[in-house]
């Protein structure tokens, strides 16, 4: 079992530490650009309760895009395959993550995959519900159960930071509702795409989350099922293939594990059957990607043997 005492972590940490220099902190969301872009620290969760550590591990910070797995585990249980699918695709796209250009060249309207931002915001159109909150609700106890902690709840802060300048979020929503796969009201569908993104936690948490996915959906320690075993393989395969926006081929290549980052600086991964890993450092390369982050997990997956290729 790789990194027993956290002073191997601690190492690693200090080793990606300097990277970090190399990266800015994404500040074309207000609130995300108070961030101390040093910060780096990392979380492995294993599933008979043990966690280890390293880092600024008590900070917490939003998921951002890590959230799209979340939300596309939801809607698949929601909804089923056909259906989701009929709706978002499930091919990685070589362009940026906020990408409009596809929306028109392939079939239009309908988004390439869940984890590039028109296709998520499709798949959180998808959460069942009579109101945003009871939508935002149901999402929110899904992670609250998969952390285990009741407590996780949401920066209001960021949202709003994400509400108000989110035009072209806006935009791929009304190019789409064109096309009918969008079909609320934008706004309605921004307030809780937002609220879904501000969702925060520490990277504890986050790798938490990264075991219950490595362990095809399964708590060990509750013992609970809390999504099918094909959903969350479904969901480790987009995360292999489209994961780390369009760096995702490069990271396969160097790292090969399912992972997912977001623009707040946080990265989960997993090793299937053994662990789920949290990190966080929010001075992200210019693909998004948390920069100190990536070179954590390219020192873990060398150190370890961890990829899957």
């Amino acid at each position: 079992m790789p990194c027993q005492s956290s002073d191997e972590l601690k190492a690693l940490v200090k080793e990606a530490r300097p990277y970090t220099k190399n990266g800015k902190v994404a500040d074309y969301i207000p609130a995300l650009g108070k961030e101390n872009p040093n910060d780096l620290s990392v979380s492995i969760y294993y599933p008979d309760g043990q966690c280890i550590s390293a880092g600024e591990i008590d900070k917490k910070f939003t998921l951002q895009s890590v959230s799209k797995v979340i939300s596309l585990a939801l809607v698949l249980m929601d909804r089923g395959q056909d259906y989701v699918f009929e709706r978002v695709g499930m091919e990685p796209t070589g362009d940026p993550f906020n990408s409009i250009i596809k929306l028109e060249t392939a079939a239009p309207g309908k988004p390439l995959n869940p984890m590039i931002n028109a296709g998520a915001l499709v798949v959180t159109h998808m959460i069942k519900g009579n109101s945003v909150q009871a939508r935002f609700n149901r999402l929110l106890s899904f992670i609250q159960e998969m952390t285990n902690d009741p407590t996780v709840t949401y920066s209001e802060e960021v949202a709003r930071s994400e509400f108000e300048t989110a035009y072209l979020n806006r935009a791929l929503c009304y190019f789409m509702k064109q096309y009918n796969f969008i079909n609320e009201d934008v706004e309605q569908l921004m307030d809780l795409y937002t609220k879904q993104c501000a969702i925060e936690m520490n990277c504890l948490d986050l790798s938490r989350i990264g075991m219950v996915f490595a362990m095809d959906g399964l708590d060990p320690l509750s013992g609970k099922q809390i999504m099918p075993i094909d959903v969350a393989r479904i969901c480790k395969t987009f995360m292999v293939t489209c994961g780390m926006y369009n760096a995702s081929g490069e990271f396969a290549i160097k790292i090969g594990l399912p992972a997912k980052s977001g623009v707040s600086g946080g990265i989960m991964g997993t090793v299937s059957g053994r662990f789920g890993i949290g990190i966080f450092g929010p001075a992200l390369d210019e693909k998004g990607n948390s920069i100190g982050g990536m070179k954590l997990l390219e020192l873990l997956s060398k150190k370890y043997g961890l990829s899957l290729f």
